[in-house]
């Protein structure tokens, strides 16, 4: 099938990250070419006259099947909420572990997400939801101590399983998560990565989420988290770092070092008050891979990209008071180049190109929030002005999941209905 996406406003996000006015042609599942007026015929033609096109982006961190756990953690004490999330985590069951990911994947195709990394267990029933979806999971099953989990079995057989049953599955990329060094010893660890390694596959891990799991691990083996994960030799180019708000300029390098990518989830971090900025500067300077992650609904309630890029940059700016710090380039990077890089996904993902995956997103430019709209300020306007109720249309790998403003890909109807009755189950009580 042949799409002709006409006269738009095309932000490429190539390496020379160009704006320009033309058509996107989509043959199949990839772009063919971008820019120059297309004179040939096609199956399809959109008309996004002054509408923003854009690559879709890539959220580097959530727990997506705890979109129906929403409003029931919140405005408490961290290990308060800790305590009574892993009760509610420990009851949980299959049905409403798949209302969680399809709602979840709804609000994402809403956003204008094509892609996200999903760190949980059970991820075989999350990738029913993925592919009902029409969206990308990158789905990393949470390994950790046997000790410590809840899962049946072994956490890490358990993901090599699912590898190996899910590892040829079109948009779903089953891959290794890490729950964090508080539950996961070297052993864990050193498996998890080497698995990784071996698939070359994702490996997202909660990594100085708070002040207190910096501390902790101090005491026992008398190094920070990054130092200690690169001791053992744990860190690698697969690596994720999830949240990473308390790391030293020393770890920083550590991570650079390694080729290791970092999730910055800002809203998080300051919806749960565990303090910490991410050291952003300090990583680019370094050479250290920056994405952006929304983390689960019930850190965060959202899993609104656009609300994320632009709490990035204000939080960073107002801690370093310098407005210079994390631009509105820098901050579209992030959530769209910098995610593909994290996943190892660059060649296919995270610029409007000829030859890589139709992952486009299709924003209103007759939006008053989005107006006066000219090439000057395109990316401004998307970092600081823009939100979900902006997107039009969204193409993953060139399925269109979104038209319109209207869900094509799943019955939204019976997912909502549900939602209340799973959020019912797990937290009424």
């Amino acid at each position: 099938m042949l799409t002709v996406i006409r006269d738009a406003w095309i932000v490429t996000q190539d390496d020379s990250r160009k704006v320009v006015r033309g058509d996107v042609v989509v043959k199949g599942d990839r772009i063919s070419s971008v820019g120059p007026r297309y004179e040939g015929s096609a199956d399809r033609e959109i008309d996004a006259s002054g509408d923003i096109v854009m690559p879709g982006m890539i959220n580097t961190h959530t727990h997506v099947a705890m979109s129906v756990m929403k409003g029931s953690l919140d405005d408490m004490t961290f290990q308060d909420f800790l305590d009574r999330a892993f009760k509610v985590d420990s009851e949980r069951s299959d049905k409403d572990i798949g209302i969680g990911a399809r709602l979840g994947c709804m609000e994402m195709i809403r956003g204008g997400t094509t892609t996200f990394v999903d760190l949980y267990y059970s991820q075989e029933v999350i990738a029913e939801a993925v592919r009902e979806s029409g969206i990308r999971g990158v789905l990393c099953w949470c390994c950790l101590d046997e000790e410590f989990t809840t899962q049946k079995g072994n956490p890490l057989s358990n993901c090599k399983h699912f590898y190996e049953t899910h590892k040829d599955m079109r948009k779903v990329i089953p891959a290794v998560g890490l729950q964090g060094v508080y539950v996961c010893n070297e052993e864990t660890c050193l498996g998890a990565k080497e698995f990784a390694e071996s698939k070359d596959l994702p490996l997202n891990f909660h990594l100085s989420e708070t002040r207190g799991e910096v501390n902790q691990h101090r005491k026992s083996t008398g190094m920070r988290p990054a130092e200690w994960l690169a001791h053992i030799g744990a860190l690698s180019k697969n690596g994720i770092g999830a949240h990473s708000a308390w790391l030293t300029l020393n770890e920083v390098r550590l991570l650079a070092k390694a080729g290791s990518s970092i999730s910055t989830c800002p809203v998080s971090n300051m919806k749960l008050a565990t303090g910490g900025v991410a050291p952003i500067p300090e990583m680019m300077e370094n050479g250290v891979n920056v994405s952006i992650g929304t983390d689960g609904s019930t850190t965060n309630n959202s899993l609104d990209m656009f609300a994320e890029m632009k709490t990035l940059g204000l939080l960073q700016k107002s801690s370093r008071w310098d407005a210079r710090v994390c631009s509105a380039q820098q901050l579209l990077d992030f959530a769209t180049r910098g995610g593909a890089k994290a996943i190892g996904m660059e060649k296919d993902l995270g610029s409007i190109e000829a030859g890589k995956y139709a992952d486009i997103v299709i924003l209103d430019g007759k939006a008053p929030s989005l107006r006066p709209l000219v090439p000057e300020n395109i990316i401004s306007n998307i970092a600081y002005s823009a939100s979900s109720l902006n997107v039009k249309t969204v193409m993953c790998q060139g399925d269109t999941v979104l038209e319109d403003g209207r869900i094509t890909s799943m019955d939204t109807e019976k997912v909502l209905s549900e939602s209340e009755w799973a959020w019912g189950r797990l937290c009424r009580r």
